[in-house]
């Protein structure tokens, strides 16, 4: 189960769990997406409140600051079709509905197997006072408890659904007639079509604060909240991008749909529609955009546009939600 962030610096802890052996099931990913396409689509599935019409476009896919990673090389011309993309990420109201409607079980909620022992539910948890592992697997931690046992979203109807795997994303997508963004849309819708910038708002980060949730002061222990939040913020916190999408930096990371190779910008004849489709390993990682409240410019800047991270489909995080699009 591994988490964004590893591989940005290394003078710092490895941000993992103690690694565990894989699974024994092996067409586990298999299984998963099968119980996935069994789920009924809603019945107003058409419906497109809520989100934004993107005519579509080309841009220029990648890094192109001095801080890009060689994971975000080469750049490229990418053509993106036109889509309705949702104005937020998926809030905690909105995936109850779904899972009120659908008696949906999130992977955190799930118990599993390995090596035929059986291991309570829970997802991973941000733990700064760890030297070593910077990230927890605490029992009893879900969407309903993105911290474990005694934490609550009562009262946080308006704020991203965390803890979701990318199987639970792809689950509520499903139900709701939509999908989830590639991240060639995801950079594109982020950066507002625009070749140029290095983050959504420009290329300054002064003025970071007020355009994004993200970690300000002495990471990972002390957070100067510049940006008034210390964690997550409400959908809807901070202006909205030129295309009118609000939070696509900082805030959650993301989960897209496709599958994460470090060298995907070189894979041109792999990166067509449904490419992610030939990866049936469920250790494969996927695709997270966007960055996170617990991004800072001292450790990793996972808030650029062009930034790639990742982690493994079935894992749950208190910093990493979604959004979908739709396809016209």
């Amino acid at each position: 189960m591994l988490t964004s962030c590893k591989d940005e610096k290394s003078n710092g802890p490895i941000q993992a769990i103690e690694p565990v052996e894989t699974r024994q099931v092996s067409d586990y990913h298999k299984q998963y997406l099968k119980e996935i396409s069994y789920i009924k689509t809603r019945a107003d599935s058409s419906s497109t409140d809520n989100m934004i019409k993107l005519g579509g476009g080309s841009y220029l896919m990648g890094g192109k600051s001095n801080q890009s990673k060689e994971n975000e090389l080469p750049v490229h011309k990418v053509e993106i079709k036109p889509i309705y993309v949702d104005q937020t990420e998926v809030t905690n109201a909105e995936f109850a509905e779904f899972v009120e409607a659908t008696g949906y079980v999130t992977t955190a909620e799930r118990s599993f197997e390995l090596n035929g022992k059986t291991y309570e539910p829970g997802a991973l948890v941000f733990d700064p006072y760890n030297p070593e592992w910077w990230w927890k697997f605490v029992k009893g931690a879900n969407w309903r408890h993105p911290q474990g046992p005694g934490s609550s979203i009562e009262g946080m109807e308006d704020y991203p659904v965390v803890q979701v795997s990318w199987y639970d994303a792809m689950a509520y997508a499903k139900w709701a007639g939509k999908r989830l963004p590639t991240e060639a849309e995801f950079e594109y819708f982020n950066s507002a079509g625009r070749d140029s910038l290095t983050y959504h708002w420009g290329n300054d980060l002064d003025i970071a604060v007020q355009h994004a949730n993200f970690f300000q002061g002495d990471f990972p222990k002390k957070n100067s909240a510049e940006d008034q939040f210390e964690k997550m913020a409400p959908v809807k916190s901070f202006p909205a991008n030129d295309f009118g999408l609000y939070e696509t930096t900082g805030n959650v990371w993301e989960w897209c749909l496709d599958t994460y190779h470090a060298d995907a910008y070189s894979r041109t004849t792999e990166m067509k529609d449904g490419y992610f489709k030939h990866y049936y390993n469920m250790e494969q990682e996927k695709v997270i955009r966007g960055g996170s409240f617990l991004c800072a410019e001292s450790y990793c800047s996972g808030y650029r546009v062009s930034a790639r991270m990742s982690s493994v489909p079935d894992t749950g995080l208190e910093h990493t939600g979604f959004r979908c699009v739709k396809d016209i």
